[in-house]
């Protein structure tokens, strides 16, 4: 499809057309299971959507496709909001005894009443995917909230990142001859498909990281990070598979009316579920269903069944904790037994170092596997491992297999116990260690360098326009930056024949004209880049324990690199929100010839490592300096960045989350839980207005 670079008359209908185009293609894809376009198709439309309301931002939609990611990453904690309806745990069993009991007990609880139902309660059933719980809240057909489960009372609200879902619906799909619902809340399981668990990490043993345990833990903690551009990228899913508040909704008797009716509006539900009117055909299902579980493409690690009939459900009612009308059958964890070969220490981007065991290959749960995490160095020895071990190895609807055990009794003597490297694997720097992990303390570890770099262009960082994650893959792999100061003395022809020979996924980018990226990321890097100053170039470095926070707090007290090369660890401990542990570590860093020679290369080509903060602030001098502030809610007129730049100025630190060492909490309106928190624990409370006249009083003449 041809890129469109001009505006016109026909611009609005255009852009209309594919707004509905895309999400019924979204539709088609996850709730009908009927793909009527290849991802290549939607991607070109979506950039085609993307271009247009560029040009029309009078057209601007919140639900547009293209504004399912936007925004900032979100700083601090997450705001918790309560369930208007709680969100019960279920009920767990491994027995088809103990099934058959469950449904024994709810049969005779109901009891023979021909008023309620003539023949024995039906059921439904359907496979139990393993991911996160969450609760989708419509109003008028809107995605309005997501919270996700909590403690079952309480949620965290992680709404930006399910928008970046495609497989939840921002707007239902209209139901011809009716209006939709006031309210609808779903609840469903967001999860990792396996092929995408299995790109990620396939991604991270290239790079050396350390790989994900299985597809739910990669999956929450996908979900519960702060930036929604990283959520849009592990393609995350969602299955529904029950119910919350709901205001307006037609008359629906049972859980599968209610299924059928989350389909016509758009919402995915398992393909599998099924209405069995006798407990016999909801045990042949769960039988059935064990052998060909591991051939679906997410993890399924057991089968939800419950009363079908919602009158039934109300009258069998809820314990404190589950509802007495559902029970999860949940299937054996899968064993199987192989040898040990060798432990492989592999290089994350943090420079942690993680163990990975090597095995004979084993067939298990449907697969061959010959690779299991390891954890740390004390689950290893705590499991007294050893190379050569015959070991047991589970599989229960984990994506990468846990080696549960040694199997001591076909010991024979010639194993050998696993010691921790004393070097890194990869760059051979001293290795360092906190508990039980290990640390390689080098920043320019080519292990490390590829995410590093990454996170060094980041927008927070040093914002380098134009470079993702596979242009900045690009130009490693074409051996165009080998080290940060690489970035500021790229050229442009160099950079446009990289993009060109990138992989698949830079195609678009090729079509578009490479020449012309390159270029702008040339400028970028060469030109508004090299002027971010001291606190952004410290802040994407990876020094260890050193964030935005910290890379302020140590360019407002040391103005330039040489200052701070200077320091020691007891002049960093004497640095506020600084601990021991974070001035030795930072101390360390400075005072090794990597740091030495980083600042230098940086520079050489001229990288601005002078401090652009406000200089530090002494204590008492003004109602601000030397204390904590936390921002809740929304600030009409400053809003949230202004004003943290502002009480930065004046020497306070901005925090995410309330504890006792928070000085004031300014509520904004829709003030959530920091509010309520900060009102448990005493802390002085100010709204907005109170904020501009301290804020006006404060500043100089």
């Amino acid at each position: 499809m041809a890129t469109r670079t001009t505006t016109s008359s026909n611009d609005g209908p255009r852009i209309a057309h594919l707004r509905e185009l895309l999400t019924r293609a979204n539709h088609a894809y996850y709730a009908d299971a009927a793909p009527f376009m290849t991802d290549a198709e939607f991607d070109a439309h979506l950039e085609e959507l993307v271009q247009l309301e560029a040009a029309h931002p009078e057209l601007a939609d919140p639900n547009s496709p293209t504004q399912r990611v936007g925004g900032s990453a979100l700083e601090g904690e997450f705001e918790t909001r309560a369930h208007r309806v709680a969100m019960k745990s279920i009920d767990n069993t491994y027995a088809l005894a103990d099934f058959r009991a469950w449904y024994a007990r709810c049969a005779g609880q109901l009891g023979n009443d021909d008023a309620l139902f003539a023949e024995p309660p039906a059921l439904w059933a359907d496979p139990k995917v393993d991911g996160l719980a969450i609760s989708l809240r419509y109003e008028q057909g809107e995605l309005v909230e997501a919270l996700t489960r909590g403690d079952g009372e309480r949620g965290d609200l992680v709404t930006a990142n399910v928008r970046a879902i495609r497989a939840v619906p921002l707007k239902l799909r209209a139901i011809k001859g009716a209006t939709l619902p006031a309210v609808l809340e779903v609840r469903g399981e967001i999860f990792m498909p396996i092929k995408e668990f299995e790109r990620l990490n396939a991604e991270r043993e290239l790079h050396g990281e350390e790989l994900f345990a299985n597809a739910r833990n990669s999956c929450v903690g996908t979900l519960k990070n702060k930036d929604p551009q990283i959520v849009a990228s592990r393609r995350l899913s969602f299955v529904a598979h029950g119910r919350g508040e709901g205001e307006g909704l037609p008359r629906l008797s049972a859980h599968s009316e209610f299924v059928a009716y989350l389909k016509e509006l758009g919402i995915p539900v398992s393909p599998l579920g099924a209405r069995h009117a006798l407990v016999d055909g909801a045990v042949a299902a769960i039988e059935s269903f064990e052998s060909s579980r591991n051939t679906l493409g997410c993890a399924v690690d057991g089968m939800v069944v419950r009363i079908d009939r919602f009158d039934l459900q109300d009258r069998l009612g809820m314990t404190a904790k589950s509802p007495r009308w559902a029970i999860a059958y949940k299937y054996p964890a899968e064993q199987g037994e192989t040898t040990l070969l060798e432990v492989e220490w592999q290089v994350g981007k943090g420079g942690t170092i993680t163990p990975r065991a090597k095995m004979e290959p084993l067939k298990l749960a449907g697969s061959v596997v010959q690779h299991a995490t390891l954890h740390n160095i004390e689950e290893i020895l705590r499991r007294d491992l050893r190379v050569g071990d015959r070991v047991v190895v589970e599989k229960a609807g984990e994506i990468i297999p846990q080696v549960v055990r040694a199997v001591l009794e076909k010991r024979t003597g010639g194993e050998t116990p696993i010691e921790p490297p004393t070097v890194c694997p990869k760059c051979a720097s001293a290795v360092e260690r906190e508990g039980p992990k290990l640390y390689c303390g080098n920043p320019t570890c080519p292990a490390r360098f590829r995410e590093r770099l990454k996170w060094f262009v980041g927008r927070d960082q040093m914002n380098i326009d134009g470079l993702g994650d596979d242009l900045v893959d690009a130009l490693v792999d074409a051996g165009l930056v080998g080290g940060f100061a690489d970035l500021f003395r790229l050229d442009a022809e160099a950079v446009a024949r990289a993009l060109a020979k990138g992989e698949s996924g830079l195609a678009t980018v090729a079509k578009k004209g490479p020449g012309k990226r390159a270029t702008s990321i040339v400028e970028g890097a060469a030109i508004a880049a090299k002027e971010r100053g001291l606190a952004r170039v410290l802040a994407g470095l990876g020094i260890k324990h050193v964030g935005t926070s910290a890379a302020k707090t140590l360019a407002r007290r040391y103005r330039t690199a040489d200052e701070l090369l200077a320091a020691t660890e007891l002049d960093l401990a004497e640095l506020a929100d600084f601990g021991e542990i974070t001035a030795r570590s930072v101390a360390a860093w400075l005072a090794s010839p990597q740091a030495r020679e980083l600042f230098s290369a940086l520079a050489l080509v001229g990288v601005d490592l002078v401090s652009r903060e406000p200089k530090a602030v002494e204590a008492g001098s003004n109602v601000f300096a030397g204390r904590t502030f936390v921002l809740t809610g929304t600030l009409a007129e400053l809003g949230r960045p202004e004003a943290t730049a502002m009480l930065e100025r004046l020497g306070a630190k901005v925090a995410g989350s309330v504890s006792k060492k928070t000085s004031v909490v300014v509520a904004g309106s829709d003030a959530g839980s920091k509010l309520t928190k900060a009102q448990e624990l005493g802390v002085e409370i100010w709204d907005e207005s109170r904020l501009q006249a301290e804020l006006a009083a404060a500043q100089p003449l």
